[in-house]
């Protein structure tokens, strides 16, 4: 929902809202609740954690925004086509995203505790990032929805490179970068709330 939305602000010269959506500092926490969930109880119930998340994020991705616009907490409104647009990417990057963190995550939990959760959470966040970006601002998926015109204006890359790039590609590449970070950190209360459980011998359901 919140990689709908721009940050708001200015860091020296660099404006945060050709840089970052909120969305990259809540997403990544969805990964570690799917690997506790597939470390815990296996890949089964993992993916029965996924489509819950799955149905959780489309309906939010429609519902959410216009209640925020009508309670003033955000400044503009979203077309209701607009919505199914970001719906579709958001739903299709998170399953195909949680789905690949749940696979990946399952071959190599005999190894090192720390990499099958660490590899999970990369190779779901690249994939979530093309996705999602991809559908929701790229013009190529433009029959999926009208576009955004904010997205697609020309910026310098990251905010501050010489080079410049329709917003959008911005957003994806300090997303995917504040993902790659979370996911690392993500690793603390991974390793402390893992530790608490014995680890199965065998992965029930895979």
């Amino acid at each position: 929902i919140l990689v709908q939305f721009p940050m708001q602000g200015q860091v020296g010269g660099l404006s945060l809202a050709d840089l970052l959506t909120w969305g990259a500092f809540t997403y990544p926490f969805s990964f570690l609740v799917t690997d506790l969930a597939n470390r815990r109880y296996g890949p089964a119930v993992a993916r029965k954690v996924v489509f819950v998340g799955f149905m959780t994020a489309v309906t939010c991705s429609i519902l959410v925004p216009p209640f925020l616009f009508r309670h003033g907490l955000i400044e503009f409104e979203t077309a209701a086509d607009r919505l199914v647009r970001i719906a579709a990417a958001s739903g299709a990057a998170f399953l195909t995203a949680q789905l690949l963190d749940v696979t990946v995550f399952n071959q190599l939990r005999r190894q090192s505790w720390w990499r099958a959760p660490i590899v999970g959470t990369l190779v779901g966040s690249v994939f979530d990032t093309l996705v999602f970006f991809g559908v929701a601002f790229s013009a190529a998926f433009a029959f999926a929805g009208p576009n955004d015109s904010f997205a697609l204006e020309a910026a310098p890359l990251m905010g501050m490179l010489p080079v410049e790039t329709m917003r959008w590609v911005s957003w994806a590449l300090g997303d995917l970068s504040v993902k790659l970070i979370i996911a690392v950190v993500a690793l603390i209360p991974y390793r402390l709330l893992a530790a608490r459980w014995s680890q199965p011998a065998v992965a029930v359901g895979a």
